[in-house]
């Protein structure tokens, strides 16, 4: 799977944001006959966007497509979705998760799961580089990040759980 032209455009967008400065995930949703329909990176710090995270741009740059278009497609991330991105992932049919790397943030792949949408975990070496550089060099970005993350994860779970 890290052969994948859906993967390694991920990755090339992972590192594209980082060369802009900005949180280095990437993301692409591939349709289920294999034809990449939009790829993106997180850009939250570089639009001052609250949303744009790497899926969510993967989505916004596919454009308007038929609802058919995207159900059992995959989504390739280069870190563990978020809650919101693990939403859209499941608004949008999504029929399987390739993960590059969940061991600096894990998301929403149990729910994804929950959901009946496949999800592969591969620990690629570059994503997690990619984040442990980012964290290390920029240690106030992903504790801000980090932390909004967390208080998503536990009032999902609350209300899921409890």
């Amino acid at each position: 799977m890290e052969t994948d032209p859906g993967f390694i455009a991920a990755v090339e967008e992972a590192r594209q944001g980082q060369a802009e400065g900005g949180v280095p995930i990437g993301a692409c949703l591939v349709s289920k006959d294999g034809k990449i329909l939009g790829r993106g990176h997180n850009m939250r710090f570089q639009k001052g966007s609250a949303t744009l995270h790497g899926e969510i741009s993967a989505l916004e740059n596919s454009g308007r497509l038929p609802a058919s278009a995207y159900e059992g497609a995959t989504m390739y991330t280069t870190l563990s979705p978020c809650d919101m991105c693990t939403g859209a992932c499941i608004l949008y049919k999504v029929k399987r998760v390739v993960v590059g790397e969940n061991k600096t943030f894990l998301g929403g792949e149990q729910y994804l799961q929950s959901r009946g949408i496949e999800v592969v975990v591969l620990q690629n070496e570059e994503c997690i580089k990619l984040m442990t550089d980012f964290i290390r060099e920029k240690p106030g970005l992903w504790s801000v990040l980090h932390l909004i993350r967390c208080s998503l994860w536990v009032d999902a779970n609350v209300s899921f759980y409890g």
